[in-house]
């Protein structure tokens, strides 16, 4: 096969969860258990973070990643979804996948496929495994994909693991309240190995707590143990002095991710570094301020609150759910412009409704869809905005969208595209 073909086979052949939602999952980890006992057990070789949680996760695996490159270690990073290229879920220092492996382990796998019939998750979570056994690394970042108890990564013995934060996200999936999705996202954390829990909530601190303690886990919640104190932009970086236990002694942060949800994802970090130097490794705070400085530059990380032009600013953000937007809210509030323009795209089995509802009303929206069955179409969204006085012309594609909002937009207005990642993914 070639590279197009194999990829047709992946997308066509296995249930892709961005395709056909739930009905991707497969439940338990039996497949891909028999996928990586063929493969000669790759999660079992080299060392591993393990990150889950609701927001953040993709942002402090790539952070973490940079880090790490920063210190010279040789770093896998597996994250989902991708935004242009498949190979954007495998990574070694920054570099993608080569075609040419994906292929060959399509091809050596295939049999195995037509026989268990795996979910995509599954299978490129065995190919990222394989692909980091075969090249030695020295660490890797593994992001989960949804959830984490029965999540597909959750085969590894990482040297510490790491929860984000919990909202209200997969509901049909995962549970309908912050402490069941807790629970799911729980089921990452092993015996005897810490665990980072990057936001601290009343109604999950408890679900961490009472299951770290049944697997003699050290936890800490990073957020109680460091500060974000200070913040400000300075020369488009995101300045953050960080301080531990209320010590009156700073530590000053660039980060070229600037939207200021990085100043929470930043803790998570933070803690996980001093416990990834107590495991044997050697990270400097010179080197973790080189990684923070460059993450885009070292690891491809996009989307987050991304300036990719000026007069009018235009800026992408993955945001697609209802803490997620909260965020992005909070980002637009500090954010000076003449007129704000959303253009807007979800997936159905997003909740839809509350994020239409905490919209700000006084944005001119550009209704439309990615093309991914998931999606709810762009007629159906602009009906249910309007439902929320969030008025709006339809349009075909992102492109036509954007090109529209900057004909209308005023060099000084600002113009956001988010909803989706599958949306984002679809800008030229």
């Amino acid at each position: 096969m070639t590279y197009g073909e194999t990829l047709d086979y992946l997308f066509s052949k296995l249930p892709l969860f961005s395709r056909v939602g739930s009905q991707a999952i497969k439940s338990g980890l039996s497949n891909i258990i028999d996928l990586c006992d063929s493969l000669n057990n790759p999660h079992q070789k080299g060392k591993f973070v393990h990150i889950a949680g609701t927001n953040g996760k993709g942002s402090v695996s790539h952070i973490l990643a940079a880090i790490l490159q920063s210190a010279g270690y040789k770093t896998g990073l597996y994250t989902s979804p991708h935004l242009k290229d498949f190979r954007e879920r495998i990574k070694i220092d920054g570099k993608m996948i080569e075609e040419a492996e994906v292929i060959s382990f399509t091809e050596k796998i295939k049999p195995l496929i037509e026989e268990i019939k795996p979910s995509f998750f599954e299978i490129t979570a065995a190919m990222a495994f394989s692909h980091f056994a075969k090249h030695e690394t020295d660490i890797n970042i593994i992001e989960t994909g949804l959830g984490g108890r029965l999540d597909s990564t959750n085969i590894i013995n990482p040297i510490v693991s790491v929860i984000t934060n919990i909202g209200l996200d997969h509901t049909r999936i995962l549970g309908d309240t912050l402490a069941k999705i807790a629970g799911e996202k729980a089921g990452i954390i092993k015996p005897h190995t810490p665990v980072i829990i990057g936001a601290s909530h009343p109604e999950t601190d408890e679900v961490f707590i009472k299951i770290a303690s049944q697997n003699d886990a050290e936890i800490h919640f990073s957020d109680k143990e460091l500060q974000a104190a200070e913040w400000f932009y300075e020369n488009e970086e995101l300045i953050i002095y960080v301080s531990e236990d209320n010590n009156l002694e700073h530590k000053k942060y660039h980060l070229d991710l600037t939207g200021i949800y990085q100043t929470k994802n930043i803790l998570p970090v933070l803690s996980a570094i001093k416990i990834i130097n107590e495991k044997g490794f050697h990270i400097s705070p010179e080197q973790i301020k080189k990684g923070l400085k460059n993450v885009k530059k070292l690891t491809g990380l996009h989307g987050r609150w991304e300036t990719i032009h000026h007069h009018p600013r235009i800026v992408l953000d993955v945001a697609h759910n209802p803490d997620g937007i909260k965020q992005l809210l909070e980002q637009i509030e500090i954010t000076t412009y003449h007129h704000l323009h959303i253009v807007l795209g979800m997936v159905k089995d997003k909740d839809v409704d509350t994020v239409l509802s905490l919209l700000p009303k006084n944005a001119r929206y550009y209704f439309t869809n990615a093309f991914v069955p998931r999606a709810i179409s762009k007629e159906e969204l602009s009906e249910k905005a309007g439902k929320n006085a969030l008025l709006g012309n339809i349009y075909k594609n992102v492109n036509l969208a954007l090109e529209d909002a900057k004909v209308h937009a005023h060099k000084d207005d600002l113009i956001l595209v988010c909803g989706s990642v599958f949306l984002v993914g679809e800008l030229k």
